[in-house]
């Protein structure tokens, strides 16, 4: 069976398909395929290992309606048209779970380093302007004792706010579709509305699925409700966020500052505004970045691809209606 990478996979999720027999093609260069490319490159393949951000719509699954397969090495699928998929009798499957200490501590990092204006100060010294000590000067927020609200309270935020809570003590509440009832019993996390939310919260750490929900959820309504020494952080993804709202809303002092691994568009522009702002951090979308996360998530893949290729189900299927009027039985 031969499958199309997007991406050099890492050598254990190779492995795991070489030991199964799977003929593997890789997409080296880097830079992003075109979809026709990608379909072009699909047409003499059995499965897609998709890595990427590529659009999987309904015309790519209809000009591969051949695919016996597809494994996103990622968590969210909002750039699959999972119906389209399910029409055309291929089952489609992600990452969960394998990510969620790797991306929580991702967002742990940013909400520190925002409150005490780390990357910028940073900077500083880079710019040569560390050259005198001013004690009312560079001042940051202290985080003990605070309130953490969590948008979107699943493995991810419930990892941070367990981080939140042994680290500093941080009162946690949280708006979710449903209560949380783990997040409730171990770490005496409130269910709020996001009314409340908005209000209440020192720390606004986002972590939901985009959606049409949650596209621009973000804007300058909702900051102009937070608290004005409040911070956004995001790590899910940069469209939930209105970017030039968010800009404006520290400039003006709105909300305190932000930390994004996620943004709008990504890759962001080196000349962006908020690049420049003493109290945002920006990494580039890194939640997942670590050996071990990056290995599991591969191997992760692949198992579902192996599956597939010995007409089981994917373990991590997000179609599963696939299963009962498409390839199997």
């Amino acid at each position: 069976m031969n499958v199309f990478v997007t991406r050099i996979l890492p050598q254990k999720g190779l492995n795991k398909l070489e030991a199964a027999g799977c003929m593997v093609k890789q997409h080296s260069e880097k830079r992003e395929l075109s979809q026709q490319e990608l379909i072009d490159l699909c047409q003499d393949q059995d499965f897609l290992l998709s890595a990427g951000p590529i659009k999987i719509d309904a015309n790519f699954l209809q000009q591969c309606s051949h695919l016996k397969g597809i494994a996103l090495m990622r968590v969210g699928y909002d750039n699959v048209d999972i119906p389209a998929a399910t029409k055309n009798n291929i089952p489609i499957s992600n990452t969960p779970d394998v990510l969620s200490e790797a991306t929580s501590d991702i967002a742990f990092l940013l909400m520190l380093a925002v409150s005490r204006k780390a990357f910028f100060m940073n900077q500083s010294i880079v710019r040569g302007d560390w050259n005198f000590f001013e004690p009312t000067g560079n001042l940051g927020l202290e985080l003990y004792g605070k309130t953490l609200g969590i948008f979107g309270m699943g493995r991810i935020g419930l990892r941070l706010a367990a981080k939140c809570k042994a680290a500093y003590n941080m009162n946690i509440i949280y708006h979710n579709r449903k209560p949380n009832l783990d997040a409730e019993n171990e770490l005496s996390a409130k269910y709020v509305s996001f009314d409340d939310l908005l209000m209440e919260s020192d720390v606004i750490s986002v972590h939901a699925n985009l959606s049409d929900q949650t596209q621009g959820l973000f804007d300058s309504a909702v900051f102009s409700r937070m608290k004005p020494s409040s911070i956004f952080i995001n790590t899910a993804r940069g469209d939930i966020h209105n970017e030039a709202d968010l800009t404006e809303a520290i400039q003006n002092k709105v909300i305190w500052g932000a930390g994004l691994d996620v943004t709008q568009p990504e890759p962001m522009d080196r000349n962006n505004p908020l690049l420049f702002m003493p109290s945002v951090c920006v990494l580039p979308h890194l939640g997942s970045a670590t050996v071990e996360t990056r290995d599991k998530m591969a191997v992760m893949a692949a198992e579902n691809i192996i599956a597939a290729l010995h007409n089981l189900p994917m373990p991590q299927i997000l179609n599963p209606d696939v299963y009962i009027s498409g390839h199997f039985d």
